[in-house]
């Protein structure tokens, strides 16, 4: 792939105190274009800077957006890695089918991370429970108005160094069960990472942090029983010997951590039902504290302890709000393999070869 390279004049000071999540960004940007009549062009990386975007530009007003979350890591052994990259561009090219952008090449996609990820590596910190958040997306960029695919798009990638995703790190989470408003339904984009599953998921959010809670745990669209997902994380309860998760699919999104978890699951002989769990037989559960751990799994967050649920103006404690001893052990048997800590025999991480 040849890229067009323009060098920032001056580049910016490296953080050097806390890192939070998603709020400090490299001094570069990957872009690539594609047009009806010429397919992928105009590879470059260039400064990180402001997008210029025609007001009528379709992305504003219809919402043809999608994108990915993936990290790297310098790991114990030196190198650096991603984790699962082609898990991602697989599941990029399924949501730009949903949403009708063009598909991007599943090696392109890796191709294009790792040439921006080799030339920001001293920006990958090294502290604990730090990485590099990558963020592929693309959006349609054609000027025009009228209900109807765009004829152009863009490709991009942004990288931010990064800490824990709650502020609160392995410390249980409380979460609010919604069973008012919806995320997804049957034949909609809930299985897509797509830009207006997350604006649908807003309203919910904001009603949580309202009540005290850190995140939405969401219920099916249909009869408002079935347990789903959590807004920014894959859900599984362990409940008496099984861990319990909903199937991914149509309304749930296909978690990159997620599958590694139930992998890592049964290899140490835990037994996995993906299957829909309703959520009066979940609260049960907790009231008879069958629930013994619940969890939730994401890129950003990796595994979240929940400690707490609430609905229907019921609170129930999970584990006595602690982290519990099986969550602590994927945590820690998942990112030893994305740090290097660990021998990969799943074959998930993906080197970067340093120039």
């Amino acid at each position: 792939m040849d890229i067009r390279f323009v060098k920032r004049k001056n580049l910016k000071e490296k953080p050097k105190d806390a890192l939070g999540f998603g709020t400090k960004f490299t001094d570069y940007v990957f872009n690539m274009d594609w047009d009806e009549d010429e397919g992928w062009h105009d590879a470059e990386i260039v400064p990180y800077d402001d997008v210029k975007m025609d007001p009528a530009s379709m992305v504003l007003h219809y919402a043809q957006a999608t994108f990915e979350g993936l990290k790297a890591y310098k790991g114990a052994d030196g190198n650096y890695y991603l984790f699962r990259p082609y898990m991602n561009a697989k599941r990029f090219i399924n949501s730009n089918k949903r949403l009708c952008l063009p598909e991007l090449p599943e090696d392109l996609f890796v191709e294009s991370i790792k040439e921006l990820v080799k030339l920001e590596k001293d920006w990958i910190p090294e502290g604990e429970g730090e990485s590099l958040y990558i963020r592929p997306f693309m959006y349609a960029k054609e000027v025009k108005l009228g209900v109807a695919p765009s004829k152009s798009y863009r490709f991009s990638i942004i990288l931010s160094p990064v800490g824990a995703y709650y502020p609160q790190g392995m410390a249980p989470v409380k979460i609010y069960v919604e069973d008012e408003l919806t995320r997804a339904s049957l034949g909609g984009t809930g299985f897509a990472k797509c830009a207006g599953n997350y604006a649908a998921s807003l309203l919910g959010q904001v009603k949580a942090e309202k009540l005290g809670y850190t995140q939405v745990l969401w219920l099916d669209g249909v009869e408002r029983k079935y347990v789903e997902e959590v807004g920014s994380m894959n859900a599984m309860f362990l409940i008496d010997d099984t861990v319990i998760t909903a199937p991914a699919g149509e309304t749930v999104l296909p978690g990159v951590t997620r599958d590694s978890v139930i992998k890592i699951l049964k290899d140490k002989g835990i037994k996995v039902e993906e299957k829909h769990l309703h959520i009066d037989d979940l609260m049960a559960a907790a009231k008879d504290k069958r629930l013994k751990e619940a969890w939730g799994t994401g890129t950003a967050a990796i595994i979240s302890p929940i400690g707490e649920l609430f609905y229907k103006g019921e609170e129930e404690i999970i584990n006595d709000f602690k982290t519990g001893e099986l969550t602590q052990e994927i945590y820690d048997t998942l990112t030893d393999i994305q740090w290097a800590r660990s021998e990969d025999k799943y074959g998930w991480r993906e080197k970067i070869d340093i120039d």
